[in-house]
């Protein structure tokens, strides 16, 4: 891309990538981190080798003070948590400035634990970020599935609201939902479980048909693609997993949408998360 003067961006920097506040384009990627403690060595490389731009993370099971601030900021990135003592958790990571940070999901006050946090990145164009880790659910029927209904029609509130101010939004986490048979495997497998009985996939569908885009269905129609493999029985060498991280991009944001992927290919290192990042790529 080209600036005024007829000098490429890059060529202003001497060369060097230009700061990330003028890049064409914003990488957001959604990973279920299954604790950061556990699994730091393997989330420092990847920050280091796949560099995201804003790095939202579920379930790091920390509380706010025992996070590893001080490893991630190393590397270049700003630390906003909303952590919760062994249970829960959720991170926005980002190399870009954060501004308007807020926790918890509105809609129930009672509510402690820790799944929601939102804030607007500043890049070349301001993006708001909603990093979420909804409810498993189970065992359902039971309290737990009732508390998942319950939190999905908070969070649909909260997406009309982001959809009213007509500004791009993206609403990204475990969502610990299968929205079709085609993101399972093994379809039959699941249907008696909380992330793909009727009532979960009716409460999904009704925030998709709010006018919500979800990223990866935009990109890709097909079957086989899957965000997550459960560590026992060998799931992932037989590739018996489900698509369950997804990104949900308000039409502001879907407007911007290059491209959107699922990045399987971290599952294969040492001590990895029974999840993969999900990524998406807005142009600027």
């Amino acid at each position: 891309m080209r600036t005024g003067s007829g000098l490429t961006r890059r060529s202003l920097y001497h060369g060097a990538e230009p700061p990330p506040c003028l890049r064409d384009s914003m990488k957001i990627a959604s990973f279920n981190i299954n604790g950061v403690k556990a699994r730091l060595p393997v989330l420092l490389d990847w920050l280091r080798d796949s560099a995201p731009d804003v790095a939202c993370l579920q379930e790091i099971k920390s509380v706010d003070a025992g996070f590893p601030r001080a490893e991630i900021e190393d590397l270049g990135y700003s630390v906003e948590t909303h952590g919760q003592k062994g249970f829960n958790g959720v991170a926005i990571l980002s190399k870009l400035p954060l501004e308007d940070v807020s926790r918890g999901l509105p809609g129930n006050a009672a509510d402690e634990q820790a799944r929601y946090m939102e804030a607007t990145v500043i890049g070349a164009r301001a993006i708001r970020v909603c990093a979420l880790y909804l409810p498993n659910g189970n065992p359902a029927p039971g309290p737990k599935y009732d508390y998942k209904l319950g939190w999905m029609d908070r969070l649909r509130d909260r997406a009309a609201h982001h959809l009213a101010t007509e500004e791009p939004a993206v609403l990204c986490g475990d969502y610990n939902v299968i929205p079709r048979d085609l993101d399972a495997a093994r379809p039959d497998a699941w249907r008696r479980d909380a992330l793909a009985l009727p009532r979960t996939r009716a409460a999904w569908h009704r925030l998709t048909h709010m006018g919500l885009t979800e990223a990866f269905r935009a990109r890709n129609a097909a079957g086989g693609h899957y965000s997550f493999w459960d560590y026992q029985a060998g799931a992932w060498d037989r590739n018996d997993g489900i698509r369950i991280d997804h990104h949900l991009l308000t039409p502001q944001a879907a407007d911007l949408l290059a491209d959107c992927w699922i990045e399987t290919g971290l599952h294969g290192r040492e001590k990895p998360s029974d999840h993969v990042p999900v990524w998406i790529d807005l142009r600027a």
